[in-house]
């Protein structure tokens, strides 16, 4: 497993890397100047469940509202700068816990160098970030095109630039909107370095086809054991990236906390509002502190044996339900009743 392997990197009061759990971060997408905006995002980001979160810095307005920022938040802060090395150590001495930068688009080597001092003078990890759409000319006629290969030497110059300085605090991100380069450029880099890496599908797309992506890649990846941190990356409330990430550590078994839904696709059989229901009830138990898993079943010949394997489930009958608890039944409840007994249960749960 990669991420066992993997140098520890210190972030604001996290740790990843050596075997470390994998944190989930998203990025906010307000204006970083706002500052009461930006904290409001943050905050319901942190009840999410997100880990470290990420702030642009287009300009030193950004950079110096950092400051304030950080002050009124509770996870780590990353800001993400492009092509100005001053935002980079503006942010730093504003208070970032961590910069994400690509040490080829800041200027040159001097601009470099002013960025590694500033961050090993207050020992801040430098997130090496390098994305297919800004692969170099000389890596794009070397490799005929945007290929993994390209990705990962790209990634790994730049790396060296940040070496060259005397400086190993360390992530490394590389990112492509294509699922299977990702993958591959993954694997590649995993095999050639130690720092931790932080994964993603790049602009991988709306709520429903970024979550797709997202879901195949980050898990074909992450199930390699490769990855130290995550973000899910999709057009829309940052919330949602949150969800959708836990949910995918959760499925390949790297997170345990929060209630998992199982619902049956209906069928003929059907004779409550399945579709609706499981949809209610997967908003009612996000706020839910508990590890069990719940099932909303439609019929009579598969929802008590499915219900049955869950900690708490419904199984539809005629406008009515059966409701489950750890195999057994507990009652029958009219189907207008059945959200309400489901609450009941989940609030006095045992």
């Amino acid at each position: 497993m990669h991420r066992d392997k993997t140098r520890v990197v210190q972030i604001g009061d996290r740790k990843i890397g050596g075997g470390n759990p994998i944190l989930i971060q998203s990025m906010t997408n307000t204006k970083t100047q706002d500052v009461s905006a930006t904290v409001a995002q943050i905050r319901a980001l942190e009840r999410a469940g997100c880990e470290i979160v990420r702030c642009t810095v287009p300009d030193m307005e950004a950079a110096r509202a950092l400051s304030e920022i950080r002050k009124q938040i509770h996870i780590p802060l990353v800001a993400d700068i492009h092509f100005d090395y001053k935002m980079a150590i503006a942010a730093i001495e504003n208070g970032a816990d961590k910069i994400r930068i690509n040490p080829g688009n800041i200027g040159g080597p001097d601009k470099v160098e002013a960025v590694v001092a500033a961050a090993k003078e207050r020992g801040i990890p430098i997130r090496v970030g390098v994305n297919s759409g800004s692969l170099e000319k000389p890596l794009l006629e070397k490799y005929g095109g945007v290929t993994a290969e390209g990705i990962v030497e790209s990634a790994l110059d730049k790396v060296r630039m940040i070496e060259e300085y005397g400086y190993e605090n360390i992530v490394i991100s590389i990112k492509s909107s294509d699922v299977l380069m990702c993958v591959k450029a993954h694997e590649l880099l995993a095999a050639r370095t130690e720092y931790p890496l932080h994964v993603g599908i790049t602009e991988a797309g709306t709520v429903w086809s970024g979550n797709i992506k997202s879901s195949v890649g980050l898990g074909l990846i992450l199930h390699q054991g490769i990855g130290d941190t995550i973000r899910v990356s999709l057009t829309g409330d940052p919330v949602e990236e949150i969800k959708s990430a836990k949910l995918i550590l959760r499925t390949l078994g790297l997170q345990s906390g929060g209630i998992e839904v199982v619902s049956c696709p209906t069928c003929g059989r059907t004779r409550i509002d399945l579709i609706g229901l499981a949809g209610k009830v997967e908003r009612l138990v996000e706020d839910y502190p508990l590890d069990i898993k719940v099932a909303v079943m439609g019929c009579a010949v598969n929802g008590p044996g499915e219900a049955r394997e869950a900690d708490l489930g419904i199984a539809g009958g005629e406008s009515e339900g059966l409701l489950f608890k750890k195999g057994e039944i507990l009652r029958k409840v009219p189907e207008e009743q059945l959200l309400d007994a489901l609450k009941e249960e989940l609030d006095n749960w045992k």
